[in-house]
C-alpha cells in the first residue's frame, strides 16, 4: 500500500488526507499544535468557546462530498445551522443593510437604500453567475500545473474581464456607495482587497445565494472535529503536536519527513498544508528547489493580517445577528491604508462574530460569545510590537461595539483575549503574519498561485490557501480536491508500471 503524509490538520489539509486514506493511500496526518484545525482552532475559557475561524461555511456540498467517498454521511457526524441574514452591514450614519439569498427580503433592501439599483443588481446578478461557473464550477478544482493550462482559462477570463477589480464592477451595475460596499466586501473574507482583487471573486455572491451560509452547531471546531472522525474511521493516522522540522529530499524527489519529537516517517508522497513560505523556506530550505522557491515568493504580495478581539459577556442579544460588518468612515482609503501604506490607521471596519444568536451552546447559560475582527496590515508592510499595541487596539474595538451596539460592554465582559499578527506569525508560522497567504490579486491566482504539485520535486504537493484556488473553506477544499487527484493518479500510475514489468 502507497503511503502518504499531509503536513498540516487545517481544513485544506484534513480534506486531503481524507481523500488520499478514501482512494487507497495509507495516510499520515502531521499536526505542529495541540489540536487540529489550523486557522480553525479553538479555544475554551470560562464555559465560553471561541473559534479562532474561520466562520462562515459556504456550500457544504463540498464537505458532504468528503464523506460519500467512503459511503458515510457528514450529518451523522456534525449538525450544520443555516444562518439568516448571512451579514447585516452597518454604516456610521446608522444606516444598516441586511445582506441573505431571500430574494425578495434583499431586492427590499436595495430598493429602500437605493430603488434605482434594482436593475442594476440584477445584472450582476447574472454576471455573478456567469463568474461562478467559469471560476468555481469549472476551475475551482482543477489543478494549473503549466501555463498552457492559463491559457486555455484565459478566453472565459476575458469575456468576465478578470483584469477589472470586484469593485469596479460592481461599480459599473450599481450606482449607490453603500451597494457598491455591500456587495464587494466579500473578497476581504478571502484576504483579497476589493479595490485590486479580480472580479472572478464576484462568485462568491452566487456561491452565497445558491449554497446558503451555514453554522457548525458547537463551533467549527465541530466540523474540524468531524472530518477527523471521518479520515481515522477510514484508517488515517492523526500526529498532533509534532511539529515538522524538515521534509527529505533525494534528487528530485521527497523521501520523508522529521518532526520535533524525533520522529521519522518514509513515504511515497508528502504534501504540505503548511504556511508556503515556510514550506520552500523552513521545511525544503536545505534543497535547492526550497531555496529558489522562497527566494521567488519573497517578491510576491501576501495578504493582510488580522487582529481578533475575542469575548464572552452577560447577556443575549437577540437584536445582533450571527454576522455584522459594522463599516468605519471609509473605504477606498481604509483600504489602500490596510493593503498599500501599511499603517494603523484611527478608523477601522469590524467583522462582528455573535454564534449564540444562533447556537446558545457556545456560551453559559444567559451569556454570549463573540468575536470582533479587524484587518490590519501584515508585518511586512506594518513590523508594530504588538504586545504594546494590541491592549490598546482592542479597547478602540470594544468601544466602538459599545458606541453602535451594546453601550455597557466594558462592564458585561466576563473574559476576553485578543490575537495578534504576530500569534499568526509564532502559531501559524505565517510568513509576515499573513492571515490568507498569498494576495488574491490576478498576477497571483491560477497558476500563478503555488502549484498544487511542485515543478521540479516529482512527489511533492501543496494544499490549501497559498495554492490554487486560494483561501476560504470552498477554496481550500477545492485545492485538496485538486491535488488529491493528481497524487492519486502518480501514486496509482506507479502500481500500474510495477504491475506491468512483473
Amino acid at each position: 500500500m502507497k503511503r502518504a503524509c499531509v503536513i498540516g490538520a487545517g481544513f485544506g489539509g484534513l480534506a486531503l488526507a481524507i481523500r488520499l486514506q478514501a482512494g487507497g493511500v495509507q495516510t499520515t496526518l502531521v499536526e505542529a499544535r495541540d489540536k487540529p484545525g489550523g486557522r480553525a482552532y479553538v479555544w475554551e475559557r470560562d464555559g465560553f468557546t471561541f473559534d479562532a475561524g474561520p466562520t462562515v461555511i459556504t456550500d457544504p456540498a463540498c464537505l458532504e462530498e468528503l464523506w460519500a467517498l467512503s459511503a458515510h454521511r457528514m450529518a451523522d457526524d456534525v449538525e450544520l445551522l443555516p444562518v439568516m441574514p448571512f451579514y447585516r452591514l452597518n454604516w456610521p450614519d446608522g444606516t444598516t443593510f441586511d445582506y441573505s439569498n431571500d430574494e425578495v427580503a434583499l431586492r427590499a433592501e436595495i430598493a429602500r437604500i437605493s430603488p434605482r439599483d434594482i436593475a442594476g443588481y440584477e445584472e450582476f446578478l447574472l454576471y455573478a453567475g456567469g463568474v461562478y461557473q467559469e471560476g468555481y464550477v469549472k476551475l475551482g478544482s482543477v489543478p494549473f500545473l503549466d501555463f498552457a493550462s492559463m491559457v486555455r482559462a484565459a478566453p472565459a477570463l476575458a469575456r468576465y474581464q478578470a483584469w477589472r477589480s470586484v469593485y469596479s464592477v460592481v461599480s459599473k451595475f450599481l450606482e449607490s456607495e453603500k451597494l457598491r460596499e455591500a456587495f464587494s466586501f466579500h473578497t476581504l473574507l478571502v484576504g483579497g482587497n476589493p479595490m485590486t482583487t479580480s472580479a472572478i471573486y464576484a462568485l462568491i455572491h452566487k456561491l452565497e445565494k445558491d449554497s446558503g451560509v451555514w453554522w457548525a452547531r458547537g463551533g467549527t471546531n465541530q466540523l474540524v472535529a468531524a472530518m477527523v472522525r471521518q479520515f481515522e474511521r477510514i484508517g488515517g493516522e492523526v500526529r498532533l503536536g509534532d511539529k515538522v522540522e524538515r521534509i527529505e529530499t533525494l534528487g528530485n524527489r521527497v523521501t520523508g519527513i522529521h518532526t520535533a519529537s524525533g520522529w521519522h516517517g518514509n513515504f511515497d508522497a508528502v504534501a504540505s498544508n503548511g504556511d508556503i513560505m515556510h514550506t520552500y523556506r523552513d521545511l525544503l530550505g536545505e534543497s535547492p528547489v526550497g531555496r529558489r522557491r522562497a527566494a521567488a515568493l519573497k517578491r510576491k504580495r501576501f495578504s493582510p493580517s488580522l487582529f481578533v478581539v475575542h469575548f464572552g459577556i452577560e447577556g443575549t442579544w437577540p437584536g445582533i445577528p450571527h454576522h455584522s460588518i459594522l463599516f468605519g468612515p471609509r473605504y477606498k482609503g481604509l483600504l489602500d491604508d490596510i493593503f498599500q501604506h501599511g499603517v494603523l490607521p484611527q478608523d477601522f471596519s469590524i467583522y462582528l462574530h455573535h454564534p449564540t444568536v444562533t447556537d446558545p451552546s457556545v456560551a453559559p447559560p444567559g451569556m454570549s460569545t463573540f468575536y470582533a475582527l479587524v484587518p490590519v496590515a501584515n508585518l511586512g508592510k506594518l513590523p508594530l510590537d504588538w504586545d504594546e499595541i494590541g491592549p490598546i487596539l482592542e479597547k478602540r474595538v470594544l468601544d466602538e461595539i459599545g458606541r453602535r451596539l451594546i453601550p455597557d460592554i466594558h462592564s458585561r465582559i466576563v473574559t476576553k483575549f485578543h490575537y495578534t499578527p504576530t500569534d499568526f506569525s509564532d502559531d501559524l508560522a505565517a510568513f509576515q503574519g499573513s492571515a490568507f497567504s498569498l494576495e488574491p490579486i490576478l498576477t497571483q491566482s491560477a497558476w500563478f498561485r503555488g502549484h498544487n504539485r511542485d515543478d521540479d520535486i516529482a512527489n511533492f504537493y501543496l494544499v490549501g490557501a497559498g495554492t490554487h484556488p486560494g483561501a476560504g473553506i470552498p477554496g481550500v477544499v477545492g485545492s485538496a480536491k485538486a491535488t488529491a487527484s493528481l497524487m492519486l493518479d502518480d501514486l496509482m500510475s506507479g502500481d500500474l508500471m510495477l504491475e506491468n514489468l512483473k
